[in-house]
């Protein structure tokens, strides 16, 4: 008897997994019960059994590998993953019960399912074991029900959207016509043919196939999930967003300029707005500005537009370490994941799925029904402007963007700390301590728990961290970025040795830029002045505007060369063939020259006047 043996005692089977003086680690094949420690005396009525003998009593037959379809496989090494760090420790029953309890929570199946693997390839000892069984369908299509799924996949789950009598008549004309199209004698009924849809139907298929998949998962696909329980178990999940405003405002004097564009951030577990920008722009812009709100002390912003509020009413001042967003150009830029070098972690919902930020598209749902039903005939867009002979909303805009900001920001504090959230699902620490059932109210609970997760960070460090980066140079001539030159003392040795490093620099102000090293910044400023305080673009443009002047002067520069070539040589050619030059006497010559072409300026310069 050896380790890994199969013996065979009458109706019983076991394998004997290891050997250790007189006892023996033993699995009962039959019952499929656990590994146990047996006495070695106890085996003397076994004798060898083979692996097709085992297969016969347990009706269960082991195929080859080569045999299984790649689910089979997948799936059967998946098995095998969960079972494999167990299968050095099957002699020890704690650990093997410890990592039992791992193994089942790691991979969301229940411990019973782990035990039934184990056992399983313990019995064979061959990972095959662990394939699940082939489904086959015994019945097999008659020729007529095979036609009739031909339609259906090819007129009818189509995104044209054939009706299913259409599909019905097609398969007719092409299954059951002649060549003269005239209809054979026997043909399935329009009854048999709506049955096997009926029974064959696939929802899941019939929605993808018909409206697309773009459309299945928004509109149609289940959904089962917690929503936004699954990313927010505490306070420092935020959700952004943005929308266009349902209001056309005017400028100070009276002119139409448009509708605003709201950009949130909404905390996923208390519902709480942790801040908003609302501006004429969009994209990275309104973020930056957002980011700032956040950080902001609430009460003297509010009191910014004469709203006095108390802090306990809206206490946001840090970032939260969780960004949700949606797959935005400007949340998947490389300028806005920059954000991640503070300890944020940005995640990005897959596409049409709303509902696992549904708490920014409420609030944003919110917020305009609040001023809606207040601003009617004041630019207030209704659901009818589409629409043919709808009434131009345009013509009623009254309200400037400090007025509207105003009123957002009224909407926003009855938002926060007068909403009543019927739905939270409160905790039994939570009724203790009597919260009440507002967002800020709940906000400021969840900052005092453990698992709070909010990043106190300074204007300063968070602006520059979103600024966009690109690459400089150091050069004799100082710090080149975007074609212009900057300057920081301390730096000579990078000035003369050069090289390439990361900078971050403002668009709207190219005075100063900022080196990036080991995750601090060190401001250079231009060394041009005549640059300072000017955006980038009309730095830009400046700099084409002067090579085009430049370029324009190129051919006559090139004009005057010629002209002064010409005009050398024929100098040359009229002083040529002055015989020898006499090198006697040069200081005498010299001087004679000075005597003879000497003149007296001051004479000259008083005549002249």
């Amino acid at each position: 008897m050896k380790k890994y043996d199969l013996l065979r005692s009458g109706d019983s089977i076991i394998r004997v997994l290891e050997l250790q003086g007189d006892r023996v680690l033993i699995i009962d094949c039959i019952k499929r019960t656990m590994p146990v420690w047996i006495g070695l005396d106890a085996l003397e009525s076994y004798s060898e059994c083979t692996t097709g003998e085992l297969s016969a009593v347990i009706g269960v037959t082991v195929v080859g590998a080569d045999d299984l379809d790649a689910d089979q496989r997948k799936i059967m090494y998946e098995r095998y993953t969960m079972i494999a760090p167990i299968l050095s420790f099957v002699a020890d029953n704690r650990m093997r019960s410890r990592l039992i309890c791992s193994a089942a929570e790691e991979h969301g199946v229940s411990k019973q399912t782990i035990r039934g693997y184990l056992c399983l390839y313990l019995i064979y000892m061959d990972v095959t074991a662990l394939a699940p069984k082939r489904r086959e369908d015994d019945r097999v299509l008659t020729q007529g029900e095979k036609n009739i799924r031909w339609a259906l996949n090819k007129f009818f789950y189509t995104t044209k959207k054939q009706s299913l009598m259409t599909a019905y008549t097609m398969m007719l004309k092409e299954k059951y016509c002649d060549a003269l199209g005239v209809l054979a004698e026997e043909y399935p009924s329009y009854y048999q043919f709506r049955y096997f849809y009926r029974k064959t139907r696939n929802l899941q298929n019939f929605y993808i196939s018909r409206d697309g998949l773009k459309n299945y998962q928004r509109n149609n696909r289940p959904l089962t999930g917690e929503g936004v329980q699954e990313f927010a178990p505490a306070v420092g999940v935020g959700m952004f967003d943005a929308t266009v405003c349902d209001i056309y405002l005017v400028n100070d004097t009276g002119s139409l300029v448009g509708r605003p564009i709201l950009t949130a951030c909404i905390d996923a577990y208390s519902g709480l707005c942790c801040g908003y920008s609302l501006s004429w722009e969009g994209g990275v812009y309104s973020l930056r500005g957002l980011m700032l709100n956040i950080i902001s002390d609430k009460v003297s912003w509010c009191s910014r537009f004469g709203i006095s509020i108390h802090r306990e009413g809206w206490d946001c001042d840090m970032l939260p370490a969780t960004f949700i967003t949606d797959m935005g150009s400007e949340y998947t830029s490389e300028n806005f994941e920059q954000i991640a070098e503070l300890g944020v972690k940005v995640v990005n919902l897959p596409s049409y799925r709303p509902e696992l930020k549904g708490l920014i598209e409420k609030f944003f749902d919110l917020v305009q029904e609040s001023y809606k039903k207040h601003l009617k005939g004041k630019g207030v867009v209704e659901p009818d402007y589409q629409e043919r002979g709808a009434h131009d909303y345009r013509k009623d805009a009254c309200l400037t963007m400090m007025d509207f900001e105003k009123i957002i920001l009224h909407c926003i504090i009855y938002y926060n700390s007068q909403r009543i959230i019927e739905n939270f699902p409160y905790t039994e620490d939570m009724i203790a301590a009597q919260v009440k059932p507002y967002a800020s109210q709940i906000w400021n609970w969840g900052k005092s728990q453990i698992g709070a997760n909010l990043i106190e960070i300074g204007k300063r460090e968070l602006m520059l961290t979103l600024l966009p980066r690109t690459t400089g140079r150091f050069s004799r001539s100082g710090l080149k970025v975007n074609k212009l030159r900057y300057y920081c003392e301390g730096y000579t040795e990078q000035y003369l040795s050069g090289g390439d490093v990361v900078v971050a620099y403002n668009p709207e102000d190219v005075t100063s830029v900022w080196l990036l090293e080991d995750g601090t910044y060190t401001e250079f400023t231009v060394i041009e002045s005549r640059f300072e305080g000017k955006d980038l673009t009309a730095v830009q443009e400046l700099q084409e505007s002067q090579r085009a002047i430049t370029r324009g002067a190129a051919r006559d520069n090139l004009q005057a060369q010629i002209n002064l070539a010409q005009h050398i040589e024929a100098i040359v050619g009229s002083g040529a063939g002055r015989g020898d030059v006499h090198m006697k006497n040069i200081r005498s010559t010299r001087k004679r020259e000075q005597t003879k072409n000497h003149r007296d300026y001051m004479k000259e310069g008083t005549n002249r006047e």
